[in-house]
């Protein structure tokens, strides 16, 4: 009863995370506050992931927040190097 109500909970925090972040996002004034809204949804997502894992007993969740995780970092890692020089690849 009482982890339930924690899942729930939790679950509701992250999704309103996940809204501020989105609003962030859209409503950035700048493109490094875009891109650091962008970061930190996927990391919101990653962590909501990982709690549908832990109260669904099955591994896909916990192996496509990983893919998440892995993609994210190199399409942030993209991002931060097209806006500092302006092209990706050298």
């Amino acid at each position: 009863m009482i982890l339930s109500a924690a899942f729930v909970l939790a679950l509701c925090l992250m999704c309103a995370a996940m809204v501020l972040c989105l609003w962030r996002l859209v409503q950035g004034p700048t493109m490094p506050d875009r891109i650091l809204a962008l970061d930190t949804l996927y990391i919101n997502t990653i962590a909501l992931l990982v709690l549908l894992g832990v109260y669904f007993p099955s591994q896909v969740y916990f192996e496509s927040a990983v893919v998440l995780a892995m993609s994210g970092f190199i399409s942030t890692t993209a991002f931060c190097k097209y806006l500092l020089r302006g092209d990706i690849i050298e």
